[in-house]
């Protein structure tokens, strides 16, 4: 038929070379035609047909592709699959120019190629986000990685294409670079394979609660990228930390204490010294009324004075045998009401015990964990158990140590300016 059609042309006066250029002309027109048409009932009939059908579907994968225009990318792809197939005919006359174009069909093949996998991976990551199993196992960082790999690939296509190399040849010459790449790239290579570590061993999660003081850390892990974390504050500021700064100099994780389902708390009080003292027979009347404290008095007081009748110790001297003591009775009453408190853990560690002395008093410390983990909840409990320690000291003879302040001590220079007047007063009316 291209036969056919140069004798046609040569028979009306035009020589080869014009019949073949007025006949590629044609040609071309005719291609472009059909590139156009095509691609507008892709796009006006069949990519609308597409979309309707997406959002009538129960699926919600596929209204995410319709978020991510990955139809719409598809659809780009008919363009230069056309150009690619219609080359040859239409400049068969021209061999050098077939080459030229379907090389540039081949490089807006690629980029569209390019621009729809990344697309593809943003539905999978978006789709993958929404399941409660992606708390667990966070993908973004090898979402990236696959971008990474896939816009290289790309990348070397289009370079090779443009330079009229093979991608073979571009690659093996990528090994003469490496000690450029990494040395440019280090922070990047650094990141990159730490956010590996991060997600493949589970280290930190999305939601988790971290804390890293060097880079003003101390909240919820919002988003795990690459080459970085994102940590939203409890004062709502960010923190955005080097993937390979949390392998490299570690951090705090807290998602321990919110599976375990306990909190720890850990407070002392400092008791002065001078108040520890045995208990009498009043204190141990009056302890007597406390109910969480009625056992142990029983028990305690039967096998203290067993033990002291069985080795005959002179009562006279409270230092003689055993002796309950204020400090002892008030710790054993602390473990009691830790124990019967409804928020405590009794499963937990749970310890009270001294800590050493000190010149601010003898620290009683108690370690419990609560059973609500929630910030504002667990502060409350610990400040409630405070507050009731505090408050109960008096009933067993003790007092806290407290460092003396400004009031104290204009209160005791007024009790001696009252003191030397009073005994002015005395020597004068003497």
């Amino acid at each position: 038929m291209i036969e056919s059609l140069l004798a046609f042309l040569e028979s009306h006066g035009l020589n080869d070379v014009e019949s073949k250029l007025l006949l590629t002309a044609a040609m071309v027109l005719l291609s472009a035609g059909i590139i156009v048409l095509l691609e507008r009932i892709v796009k006006q009939v069949l990519l609308r047909v597409i979309v309707s059908f997406a959002r009538k579907t129960t699926t919600h994968f596929d209204d995410i592709m319709v978020k991510h225009n990955v139809f719409n990318l598809l659809a780009h792809l008919v363009p230069p699959l056309l150009i690619f197939n219609l080359a040859v005919p239409a400049l068969q006359f021209y061999p050098d120019s077939v080459e030229i174009v379907q090389s540039l069909s081949t490089i807006y093949l690629t980029v569209v190629f390019i621009l729809v996998t990344l697309a593809m991976l943003d539905v999978s990551i978006e789709y993958y986000n929404e399941h409660p199993v992606s708390g667990k196992l966070p993908l973004k960082s090898f979402i990236q990685v696959i971008k990474t790999i896939v816009v290289s690939i790309g990348a070397v296509i289009v370079i090779s294409k443009l330079i009229g190399k093979s991608p073979v040849v571009f690659f093996s010459g990528l090994g003469a670079f490496t000690a450029v790449i990494l040395l440019i790239f280090k922070d990047s290579i650094l990141g990159l394979v730490a956010g590996i570590q991060l997600t493949t061993n589970n280290l930190v999660r999305v939601g988790d609660w971290i804390e890293m003081p060097k880079y003003g850390a101390d909240g919820d892990v919002v988003d795990i990228s690459l080459v970085t974390v994102s940590v939203r504050n409890w004062d709502k500021t960010i923190s955005t930390i080097p993937a390979y700064a949390l392998i490299s100099e570690g951090f705090k994780n807290w998602r321990g204490m919110s599976e375990s389902g306990g909190r720890r708390i850990k407070r002392s009080v400092n008791i002065d010294m001078n108040s520890v003292r045995f208990c009498d027979d009043e204190m141990l009347a009056q302890l007597q009324r406390i109910q969480l404290l009625r056992d142990y008095l029983s028990s305690r007081t039967s096998e203290i004075d067993a033990f002291n009748a069985e080795h005959r110790v002179d009562a006279s001297c409270p230092v003689n045998g055993r002796r309950l003591t204020n400090l002892g009775s008030f710790r054993a009453y602390l473990v009691a009401y830790l124990r019967n408190h409804p928020k405590i853990s009794p499963d937990m560690t749970f310890l009270v015990r001294h800590l050493q002395p000190e010149d601010k008093g003898i620290p009683v410390e108690f370690y419990v964990f609560s059973t609500d983990t929630a910030w504002a909840n667990y502060e409350a409990i610990q400040a409630d158990i405070m507050d009731h320690v505090l408050s109960v000291l008096p009933f067993f003879g003790l007092s806290v140590f407290q460092a003396p302040s400004g009031l104290d001590v204009v209160s005791a220079g007024r009790a001696m300016q009252d003191m030397v007047a009073v005994k002015a007063g005395d020597k004068a009316g003497e």
